[in-house]
């Protein structure tokens, strides 16, 4: 899964495989804001778990 795109932010998701953990990087107008920790099972994380902790982390700082 690429880039997100809302409202200004950007999240960067990136995960390993073999530590089951990933993040997702949050950039506001190119300024890293900061991250947003996460785990997983599986070969990668699942394209709806990443869209729900984004769509958590807007509603959270109302983007």
């Amino acid at each position: 899964m690429g880039a997100i795109d809302r409202n200004g932010y950007r999240f960067e998701p990136e995960y390993s495989v073999i530590n089951q953990k990933g993040a997702i990087h949050v950039y506001h107008q190119g300024d890293f804001l900061e991250e947003i920790k996460f785990s997983f099972s599986g070969e990668y994380p699942e394209p709806q778990q990443i869209e729900e902790l984004v769509e958590a982390y807007c509603k959270e700082h109302q983007i």
